[in-house]
């Protein structure tokens, strides 16, 4: 099994900055890609940020510029700086993995942006 492992979520004033981890463990084999999903209340699940194996990068439209995905191959681990985060920035960010046609999702991290 692939565990997934986020941390670094919390409570953060709007314009602040917060960076998420997410650590892949177990039977990892050939990772294609690793990102962030994340849902607030009442709303879809959407895609934030996505890295490929070859640092490929995608963004919501609604992070650019402010969200960068980076990722340590040799650790299996994927980041993601939130910085001037918004009040609908909030929401359970979920870690998510692709590996051989498989994809992994974790237990999710809770993103609070208020004043």
């Amino acid at each position: 099994q692939v565990q997934l492992v986020e941390s670094g979520g919390g409570l953060v004033q709007p314009g602040g900055s917060l960076r998420l981890s997410c650590a892949a463990s177990g039977r990892i084999f050939s990772i294609n890609g690793m990102g962030w999903h994340r849902q607030a209340p009442g709303k879809q699940r959407e895609l934030v940020a996505v890295i490929t194996f070859g640092n490929s990068t995608n963004y919501a439209d609604s992070v650019k510029g402010r969200f960068t995905i980076s990722r340590d191959n040799a650790r299996n681990t994927v980041y993601l700086q939130m910085d001037n985060l918004k009040a609908e920035d909030t929401a359970v960010y979920y870690c998510i993995m692709y590996q051989m046609g498989q994809n992994y999702r974790g237990q999710g991290t809770q993103v609070t942006v208020s004043s």
